[in-house]
């Protein structure tokens, strides 16, 4: 339940066409639902405007499909991260509106139209192809988040060019995601090109002093250009999170 829907329930309480046990037995567990391996958070959509996300990493396929028919019957959209093909094809079986992106291991079950929320683009940008799994979920998120997104791939700094050569819709943007990893250079040439947020999300990809995205990591931090924020190593999640709550 939203808050849309909360405020819609009690409308309908006030004007008298819901009975006050009926509401109750639906407001009864609204703030959380224990399942005894999970205690799933049903007001952060409340709270946060958006529902709890699943980290499918560590979780085995029966533990996801008890909290996503938990979320799936309080009417939420379902986003997770971190799922393998294996878990995916379990989980569909059971929810027909299951959408799986490999690439990423993002899954998705939306069972209604998302309502956009966002007043702008949300531009996601990689630097190289080997960058694109993290894209992909920062995309996905900015996506089911109720966002209008648009992408960039493999424009990294090593040929300048192909980054120039998309300025129209870099400057169109209301919001830029970066993902690069190696030395992590490609957010500061971004931010020194916009004057809109950029949110740089260093990667894993790179040889072996980048240290598993550090290097990146650090690079980024250390950005000369204004403007640019940093998430963690591999998160586009939190990236697509991030973009989502500033074009709304």
């Amino acid at each position: 339940m939203n808050e849309k829907e909360l405020k819609k329930l009690l409308q309908s309480v006030k004007k008298g066409s819901t009975p006050v046990d009926k509401a109750f037995e639906t407001l009864k567990t609204l703030p959380f639902d224990d399942i005894g391996f999970a205690t799933i958070d049903h007001h952060r959509a409340i709270r946060k405007g958006f529902p709890e996300v699943i980290w499918g990493k560590g979780k085995s396929a029966e533990q996801m499909i008890g909290i996503i028919k938990k979320m799936v019957l309080k009417k939420h959209p379902v986003l997770a991260t971190r799922v393998d093909s294996k878990k995916a094809a379990r989980i569909k079986k059971l929810f027909p509106k299951t959408k799986f992106y490999p690439a990423s291991g993002v899954l998705t079950v939306i069972n209604s139209r998302i309502e956009q929320k966002g007043k702008g683009i949300i531009l996601v940008v990689s630097a190289g192809t080997s960058d694109i799994p993290v894209a992909e979920e920062a995309i996905i998120t900015a996506e089911t988040m109720g966002n209008r997104v648009e992408h960039v791939f493999d424009v990294g700094v090593a040929g300048i060019h192909r980054l120039i050569n998309q300025q129209e819709k870099i400057l169109a943007a209301n919001v830029i995601i970066v993902v690069a990893g190696m030395e992590g250079a490609l957010p500061s040439v971004v931010g020194g090109l916009v004057s809109r947020p950029v949110i740089a999300v260093p990667t894993s990809t790179g040889y072996g002093a980048s240290f598993g995205g550090v290097a990146a990591l650090l690079g980024m931090l250390n950005s000369c250009s204004a403007g640019v924020s940093v998430v963690n190593i591999d998160n586009g999640f939190g990236a697509g999170y991030m973009a989502s709550l500033i074009n709304s």
